[in-house]
C-alpha cells in the first residue's frame, strides 16, 4: 500500500512550508512479468543459436559438396591425360612397325 502524506508548517513570519511524503510498505510486484520476459530472451537466444548451428552446418555441407567435385574433376582430368598418353603410344607403335 502506498500512502502520500502532505504536511503544511507557517513559520511566525506567516511563510507557508508544505512538504510531500510518499510512503510504500513494500517492493512493488509485477506478477511474475519479469520472469515472463527472461524466460522469451532465453527462448529466442537459444533457437537464434539453433540457426546460426544450422547455417553452419549448410556451409560445410556445401564447402564438402565442391570439394568432392573438384576432387572428381581433378581425376577426370588424370584419366584424359592417360587416355591421351595412350593413344599417343599406340600412334607411335603403328608408325614404327
Amino acid at each position: 500500500m502506498t500512502e502520500e502524506r502532505i504536511t503544511e508548517t507557517t513559520d511566525s513570519a506567516g511563510n507557508t512550508h508544505t512538504t510531500h511524503t510518499v510512503v510504500s510498505d513494500g517492493a512493488n510486484r509485477s506478477g511474475g512479468t519479469n520472469w515472463a520476459i527472461i524466460l522469451l530472451v532465453l527462448v529466442v537466444a537459444i533457437v537464434g543459436i539453433f540457426f546460426l548451428s544450422q547455417m553452419n552446418n549448410a556451409e560445410v555441407a556445401k564447402d564438402n559438396a565442391i570439394a568432392g567435385a573438384a576432387d572428381q574433376v581433378g581425376n577426370a582430368a588424370g584419366q584424359v591425360g592417360e587416355a591421351a598418353q595412350n593413344a599417343g603410344n599406340a600412334v607411335e607403335d603403328a608408325v614404327a612397325n
